[in-house]
């Protein structure tokens, strides 16, 4: 099959956990009901970015009340691998026949790790199979707060009917060795999430699937400053009005030469499809292909240890 199509959602983001989920489902039904084969969602979209680690003053003091409660309650509201959520998730990409790639903040509960949130990325399959788990290596700057350093075990892409699929989490696409894991895996689709996809971020995903020869499938978040925690102050600058938008979206559809499809799109919940033809991954090979004619073993060693922290 080499025509598939492939949707990204761009909601505005939700309160909870619940209510999250419940916006993840009628996506993925709206993106079903246009033919879509895949549908991708943004950055730790379950249950939202904690975008006030960046507009929000005095998160980074000792023992400061305010921001312990607001962390206690992210943390409740973040996703259990195995849990009832992605079971739902699994249930739902079996149910609509879709691979849904995901981004989710997840919290483990047993075992080594006990307690931690990652930043991570599902890929559901339309079997309802989990098909890969991957925890964001180097949580950027204030995530470090909330987030522990992921692993190599889901560094890769995975076959699904639209072809193979992996993806990185936000600045991993400045990780040049991260990239080339992903290019020598053998994408076709590279998924790129963001919290909002703002200039710097659109210039990554393009270069991405210029340098990868494949489509990416770029997604940001969409929120106003009224959804912030009550509990913490805003930086006037960053969120001056509840109207303001402190994530933009940018969610977009880019093809292998690094030229748009759909998109970008900001300031606006939107569910954004397209065709893409998969042979266009060979044709642009031709000129570049950073993991074959272009890769240049005899001069280059390169390998990938896969562990799992937790």
């Amino acid at each position: 099959m080499s025509r598939v199509t492939v949707a990204v959602a761009q909601p505005e983001a939700a309160a909870t956990l619940g209510e999250a989920l419940g916006k993840t489902v009628d996506a993925a039904q709206e993106a079903a009901s246009r033919g879509a084969q895949l549908v991708v969602f943004p950055e730790a979209w379950l249950p939202g970015y904690p975008i006030w680690l960046d507009v929000c003053r005095d998160v980074a003091l000792w023992d400061h009340a305010p921001v312990k409660d607001v962390f206690a309650r992210y943390s409740a509201n973040c996703v259990v691998v195995g849990g009832s959520e992605t079971q739902r998730l699994a249930a739902l990409a079996l149910e609509l026949s879709l691979t849904i790639v995901i981004g989710v903040s997840e919290r483990v509960t047993a075992g080594p790790g006990n307690g931690t949130l990652y930043n991570t990325l599902l890929t559901f399959t339309p079997d309802g199979r989990l098909a890969n788990h991957h925890r964001k290596l180097v949580p950027t700057y204030t995530e470090r707060m909330v987030w522990g350093p992921g692993d190599a075990t889901g560094l890769r892409a995975v076959e699904t009917p639209c072809g193979r699929v992996g993806g990185l989490i936000c600045w991993e696409h400045w990780m040049p060795l991260a990239r080339q894991a992903l290019h020598d895996s053998g994408e076709a689709i590279h998924v790129a999430v963001w919290p909002t996809a703002h200039e710097n971020h659109q210039l990554a995903s393009r270069h991405y699937a210029f340098e990868g020869r494949c489509f990416v499938i770029a997604a940001g978040s969409i929120m106003r400053a009224s959804a912030l925690p009550p509990e913490l102050e805003r930086h006037p600058g960053k969120a001056p009005s509840d109207a303001a938008w402190v994530m933009r979206g940018g969610s977009a559809i880019i093809a292998p030469n690094g030229s748009y499809l759909v998109g970008p799109i900001f300031e606006e919940a939107a569910l954004l499809v397209s065709e893409i033809d998969l042979d266009d991954v060979r044709r642009e090979q031709m000129t570049l292909d950073v993991s074959g004619h272009y890769a240049r073993p005899d001069v280059f060693d390169f390998s990938v240890r896969r562990n799992q922290t937790a």
